[in-house]
């Protein structure tokens, strides 16, 4: 029988901070180049370098940010072509009432796809108020095995290269 945290799984490290890091197109804040590197972590007892991961819900959340930033169809060739979300869609659009709707629907859709979400219990989306070309992703939603609802907010930019 599996520990209620062992269904999460454990995966590599991509995203190195999952509440700063938006974008696979963010520059790494070690060597400034943009994308991502695989996250490496010291070994306590040998001072050995290994790959570092994510496990738990962590696994999850960073699972979450990367379906949302891979557009559907991206993975195709790998065989998986449902995999993503419609967000990159949006790019280049209004944040007017309507593409926030649009970005909501995208969100619950691809939320729908990831097996690990039991329920979805809100998605809101608001323009942000500092910066009018991006767009607030508000989610809280209850995994499985877990009781406490995951809330999760991603930033999403409808102009492209746009950083916080």
């Amino acid at each position: 029988m599996s520990t209620p945290f062992e269904r999460f799984g454990t995966d590599l490290k991509l995203l190195r901070n999952l509440e700063r890091r938006h974008s696979s197109r963010d520059r790494d804040p070690l060597t400034g180049l943009a994308g991502n590197d695989l996250a490496t972590a010291p070994r306590a007892a040998t001072g050995l370098v290994d790959l570092d991961t994510w496990s738990a819900v962590d696994n999850l959340v960073q699972a979450l940010l990367l379906r949302f930033l891979t557009p559907v169809g991206e993975l195709a060739i790998l065989g998986h072509p449902d995999y993503g979300s419609r967000l990159d869609e949006l790019i280049g659009e209004l944040n007017s009432e309507t593409t926030r709707n649009r970005a909501k629907l995208f969100v619950l859709q691809a939320l729908a796809a990831e097996p690990r979400v039991r329920k979805v219990v809100s998605v809101e989306v608001t323009q942000n108020r500092a910066r009018p070309e991006q767009m607030d992703i508000n989610i809280q939603l209850l995994v499985i095995d877990r009781d406490t609802p995951l809330n999760l907010v991603f930033p999403f930019f409808l102009e492209r290269g746009a950083t916080p």
